[in-house]
């Protein structure tokens, strides 16, 4: 899982963090940390209710770019070895 932070819609509620504090991390002002979040399967269930919690939809779930980003995961073009 992947969730996607909209910094610009943060109001600092930290809800989120209150939920899952391992998962988000705030700065001096209590608003979530830009950047998005890779989060352990193991951690989905809690990180969804963080997501659920926020006022502003500031967070959001996306289970497909994670794959899409991993290096690993990647394909070699054609006439790439």
């Amino acid at each position: 899982m992947h969730i996607v932070v909209h910094k610009a819609k943060c109001q600092g509620h930290a809800r989120c963090w209150a939920q899952a504090p391992n998962i988000f991390k705030l700065d001096d002002e209590g608003y979530v940390l830009p950047g998005d979040i890779n989060v352990a399967q193991e951690d989905e269930l809690l990180a969804s209710r963080a997501v659920r919690s926020c006022p502003e939809s500031a967070l959001e779930i996306d289970r497909t770019s994670a794959a899409r980003f991993e290096p690993a995961e990647m394909q070699p073009r054609a006439g790439e070895a």
